[in-house]
């Protein structure tokens, strides 16, 4: 199927948004929530972890296309129904479920979580968002048509270190912003050739329903599952699609950014199977209430980044955090490493000590002391809370469509390297005509 047409029969469907909320098969007005899972290996057993620890959550499905990964976590949920096709499982359950949980490979995002929307289900999916941009932008508009509560899963967003440094930025600390650094030398890439041949699939692996809508390719043993996709354009979204999300987020956030208007990709030429190793994306992004007239961004992946530059030389000759982001106001620099470390701010070469009271009088942000195993539930429960009508989500589809997007426009970028390419944010189009390509692509029918 052509993802024209699939995403045209999505928009159809979601005509029934028309609807009065209360026609559409999902209430807020509930006292527990039934979740089903879509992926539930790596990543998402610890989403399946998370969300079952809320005291309120019953999960009622599991499915994934490993059988071992499946055994493991319907030995930690017995009472849960298992499937190996997130089709089927949506279609036999959809009476038995409240919500969704998209935590698989970033191909099948958009093909499940648009099922499960269609069908009126919530829905928290694993970042990034989408793999195409088309796709973000059809969930961002099903979401909103809909009025479905969703959560792109960027934990991080929950944590104090973010909220606290988007507080700092929002209230003028450094001024306005003209300039954002951010990196990870994280190598999500690779440089090598396509492999050849093919090897047994193994017995526990559906092959054909893990490619689900990409190309059909023959299974090569350790270069796809469990863990290589993202390296690979047909599966993932590269360093940038991985870390990128993360530390793109709380300055993303805290700067009130839309889409680019420009984007150029520093790195190696394609070669049609895996993404560059290492990148660097400069945007231009319009202005905001916290931003000079534009902004411009830098990223930096893969081994080595980033190169030295006079704007992240810190004071006392400290080293820089291995990942973080580095803002550039008129009035000095805020540091924010990733993860788990405080920002810093920085005027003429110098720490300066932050006033939290200042900023947060009220201790709005809460508890101040990092701890992980206390905060990483924290943006799982919210997002279970606003199911149950006790919360609001902080990241929605509507935002996280917009992050998304920005990231993947960063990797399309890629594919014409040391090119500038200006985006159209109302026509969704490059204005370089060739771009256009790796808008979208074709969903293989499996």
């Amino acid at each position: 199927m052509k993802k024209r047409e699939f995403l045209k029969t999505t928009a159809t469907l979601a005509s029934t948004a028309l609807l009065p909320t209360s026609l559409l098969g999902f209430s807020s007005k509930r006292e527990r929530l039934r979740t089903a899972h879509i992926g539930v290996g790596g990543m998402g057993g610890a989403d399946l972890g998370s969300i079952a620890s809320h005291p309120l959550v019953d999960v009622v499905a599991l499915c994934d296309v490993d059988s071992e990964k499946l055994t493991a976590a319907k030995k930690l949920h017995p009472q849960a129904k298992t499937f190996k096709d997130y089709r089927v499982m949506l279609k036999e359950m959809s009476e038995h479920f409240d919500a969704v949980i998209v935590s698989t490979p970033d191909h099948t995002h958009a093909p499940a979580s648009l099922l499960a929307m269609e069908m009126n289900k919530p829905v928290y999916c694993q970042k990034p968002l989408t793999h195409f941009v088309s796709e973000a932008r059809a969930m961002g508009k099903l979401a909103k048509e809909k009025n479905l509560i969703t959560q792109m899963g960027i934990q991080v967003h929950s944590f104090y270190d973010y909220k606290l440094a988007t507080l700092l930025i929002q209230s003028g600390i450094i001024g306005k912003v003209h300039t954002v650094h951010a990196w990870s030398p994280k190598n999500w890439g690779y440089d090598g050739p396509a492999p050849q041949g093919q090897d047994a699939i193994p017995n526990h692996l559906d092959w054909n329903l893990w490619l689900g809508t990409s190309p059909e390719r023959p299974y090569k043993e350790k270069i796809y599952h469990p863990g290589n996709w993202r390296k690979l354009v047909d599966y993932g979204c590269g360093t940038l699609g991985d870390m990128g999300v993360h530390i793109f987020d709380t300055p993303y956030n805290a700067l009130a950014l839309d889409v680019p208007l420009t984007i150029k990709n520093k790195c190696r030429k394609p070669n049609g199977f895996g993404f560059p190793e290492n990148n660097k994306v400069t945007y231009t992004f319009p202005g905001t209430q916290f931003t000079a007239e534009t902004l411009t961004w830098i990223w930096s992946d893969g081994p080595g980044a980033p190169a030295n530059n006079k704007d992240l030389k810190l004071p006392n000759r400290d080293k820089l955090p291995l990942q973080g982001a580095m803002f550039i106001g008129e009035k000095g620099k805020l540091l924010l490493p990733h993860f788990m470390e405080r920002p810093r701010h920085i005027v003429d070469g110098k720490y300066q000590e932050i006033d939290i009271k200042k900023y947060d009088p009220n201790d709005t942000l809460g508890n101040t002391e990092n701890n992980y195993e206390r905060d990483a539930p924290k943006h799982y429960h919210q997002f279970v809370d606003a199911c149950l009508g006790k919360d609001k989500v902080s990241a929605p589809f509507s935002y996280a469509s917009r992050l998304t997007e920005t990231i993947l426009l960063g990797v399309i970028a890629g594919r014409f390297p040391n090119k500038t390419l200006h985006w159209d944010n109302a026509k969704a189009r490059f204005k370089e005509e060739e771009a256009n390509a790796f808008l979208s692509g074709s969903y293989r029918d499996f």
